[in-house]
């Protein structure tokens, strides 16, 4: 890959004399991202030891640079637990006559099932001419028996296998439950029973904080530091390194909390956090938007994929959500006059607003978006074993980084302050 050359010093953007500007060190930069792409890690696969592994290194980083531990937190590590909830025992009676197992799939909260007409949820029918994969769709979070024509056999036997791996929830009493049934309507009576097994998996996202002078304003820079694991092998490799994603914006969010550490108070608090179960769920943000008043977080920099350069060429970023608040704009004039651009989101239809971490924190109000340079339409390395550092531009990754840092002037200084995100427009 052709390297580019790095944006322009930005120490014009700042108040404070040249001389005593703080510098992304790119030698750091990838210091930290080739400790999480390396094969050492596994792939950082959420719910694994080499996720923990991954989530330790972080800590001492930020111990090391002198973040302090969010008010309430014992050290950076912020622990959780993932319960996995499975169906242990099914039985399922329609019209008074049992289903054969093969015909029934299950998912189940911790609770598990019991339910007849009389206390179950009314039945969904999904005739020979509906669309069984809508009304499973339709149904998620909601208890839900859900009866459909034999027609939809090959559709049923896919929602079967995933239901098969059990569901998930950040909650001991996990969530709702839902009954498939392959059999042709209509229903005038059921039955349905299925006991359930929970394991508990304990997660960590890591945070850290540079105390400001307005407790009560944050900005938070963001990034997920879990991907793939290992994956069916290419050529014998079967580690997803995950060096683009999202190592690059984790080791992002470690530099710039280098960087705003080495620049002393800031006037309002940052919060620097490494999201785990991005991948497999978003769990790590889910739990990070439950610890802290929302209304607090002024700005989201949540940091996807910026190994490599963009379409519209060097030195350029895209925001997603650029239409959601006016943080897009205020980083595009932070940088005016620089070699650097941020723009919109050039792939609407992938909806790249909702598929990461930011969007947890926008559907509570946050301005939280997603910055990123990668194309990713075209992008062969997304999610292969071929996502390792060797791949990407790290020069423009470092280049990004200072670009980053001088985008969030206005918003951490007070100057600057985005919009909310209106929860309404948040359907896709």
């Amino acid at each position: 890959m052709p390297r580019i050359r790095p944006a322009v010093a930005l120490a014009v953007l700042f108040l404070v004399p040249a001389c005593a500007q703080p510098q992304v060190d790119q030698a750091s930069l990838v210091r930290v991202l080739s400790v999480l792409a390396d094969d050492s890690l596994r792939g950082r696969a959420a719910f694994s030891p080499d996720a923990m592994r991954a989530a330790d290194f972080l800590a001492d980083e930020f111990a090391a640079i002198g973040l302090e531990p969010p008010a309430g937190q014992e050290g950076y590590l912020q622990r959780f637990a993932v319960y996995s909830v499975t169906a242990d025992s099914v039985a399922v009676m329609l019209n008074g006559r049992p289903v054969d197992p093969a015909n029934a799939a299950v998912s189940v909260s911790a609770a598990g099932i019991d339910w007849t007409q009389e206390t179950g949820p009314a039945p969904t029918l999904v005739g020979r001419d509906g669309n069984l994969m809508d009304a499973w769709r339709s149904a998620r979070g909601t208890d839900a028996l859900i009866v459909a024509d034999p027609a939809h056999a090959e559709s049923f036997a896919r929602i079967r296998g995933f239901l098969a791996r059990g569901s998930r929830s950040t909650s001991p009493e996990g969530g709702s439950s839902t009954a498939i049934v392959l059999a042709a309507g209509p229903v005038t009576s059921y039955a349905v029973r299925a006991t359930a097994r929970t394991a508990e998996t304990p997660l960590a996202n890591v945070v850290g904080t540079i105390p400001g002078r307005r407790a009560d304003e944050i900005v938070l820079f963001s990034a997920h530091y879990d991907h793939i694991g290992i994956v069916r092998p290419v050529e014998g490799d079967s580690i997803g390194n995950g060096a683009n994603d999202d190592a690059s914006g984790t080791a992002a969010v470690v530099e710039l909390a280098r960087y705003f550490k080495a620049a002393g108070r800031p006037e309002r608090t940052l919060l620097f956090a490494a999201f785990t179960a991005e991948e497999s769920g978003g769990y790590g943000s889910r739990h990070f938007s439950e610890q802290l008043d929302p209304d607090r977080i002024v700005a989201m920099f949540n940091i996807e994929m910026i190994g490599k350069p963009a379409v519209e060429g060097p030195n350029t970023a895209w925001i997603t959500g650029w239409d959601r608040s006016d943080f897009g704009p205020i980083l595009a004039a932070a940088v005016e006059g620089t070699e650097f651009r941020f723009y919109a989101d050039p792939y609407p239809e992938q909806n790249l607003f909702y598929r990461s971490d930011n969007a947890t924190l926008a559907r509570l109000g946050v301005p939280a978006h997603s910055i990123s340079t990668t194309p990713i339409d075209v992008d062969t390395d997304y999610h292969q074993v071929s996502d390792e550092v060797g791949t990407l531009d790290l020069e423009h990754l470092a280049a990004t980084v200072r670009a980053i840092a001088a985008g969030a002037r206005t918003i951490v200084s007070g100057e600057a302050t985005p919009t909310r995100v209106a929860p309404e427009t948040l359907e896709r």
